[in-house]
């Protein structure tokens, strides 16, 4: 018997983002993020290599601004 994968997609848009993210909590630890951010890129790889999830994330955000936009709109989504 096959167990079936745990996966998610998310699409989260709103007037300052743009977020896509497929996770899979039965994954390998690989990451493909770019968020435009690159502690954060960092950090959601790290989650992803050492829990051992497969996190494949895209975000676009009104970084000229600043990045709190992004950083909680990735948060939300991932949650």
């Amino acid at each position: 018997m096959t167990r079936q994968k745990r996966k998610s997609k998310v699409k989260r848009t709103t007037k300052e983002t743009d977020i896509n993210i497929e996770l899979c909590l039965d994954g390998t630890g690989k990451a493909d993020i770019k968020t435009g951010i690159g502690f954060l890129d960092h950090m959601l790889t790290l989650f992803a290599k050492h829990g051992l999830f497969n996190l494949k994330l895209r975000a676009k955000g009104d970084l000229a601004v600043d990045s709190h936009h992004t950083n909680e709109d990735v948060g939300i989504g991932i949650g």
